[in-house]
């Protein structure tokens, strides 16, 4: 069967989920398109991750919410496998984060990201200088999470996140 013969659907992950997310991610790592995680960190939070799978149980697609803050989340780790490009895949996981970030009460959803073109399909804009009010961030710069010092455009992870477009989209 093929990307074009194959339904897909997306569930919430399970633990035995994690080999398979991290086996997804692990060539963007190498491309160095994401960071890489060690196990312990997909583990912890498998609860923020969706998964794609095929009618048979291959998982082609991943993607996680992680919420910063009362009203904003990151879209995180959102991998396609390369044979499941452009066949909705990403959308569909995209689409389930979003419904997911409503359904807990979030208005502004951030990436960082190198698929600026994807994401600008789908609401996302360059953030460029935007920031919080100073109360906020002053409460979110106490986070030890290296997504909220990429949301905060912070001098710490600049090195790792060269070339990268910080994105926003309010729901």
């Amino acid at each position: 069967m093929t990307a074009s013969t194959t339904t897909f659907t997306v569930r919430r992950a399970r633990t035995s989920d994690v080999a398979s997310i991290q086996a997804l991610v692990e060539p963007l790592v190498q491309r160095r398109i994401l960071l890489g995680k060690d196990a312990v960190v997909f583990y912890e939070g498998v609860q923020e991750f969706r998964v794609a799978e095929t009618e048979d149980g291959t998982l082609i697609g991943c993607g996680a919410l992680h919420v910063m803050w009362k009203d904003l989340a990151e879209v995180r780790t959102l991998a396609v496998a390369p044979e499941w490009l452009r066949a909705g895949v990403g959308h569909a996981l995209l689409s389930r984060l979003e419904d997911d970030a409503r359904e807990l009460g979030l208005s502004r959803l951030f990436c960082l990201t190198f698929e600026v073109p994807f994401f600008e399909r789908h609401g996302f804009v360059d953030m460029g200088d935007e920031t919080v009010d100073p109360e906020v961030y002053a409460e979110l710069v106490r986070s030890p999470d290296e997504g909220v010092a990429e949301f905060l455009d912070l001098a710490r992870v600049k090195p790792n996140t060269l070339g990268n477009t910080r994105m926003l989209k309010r729901l």
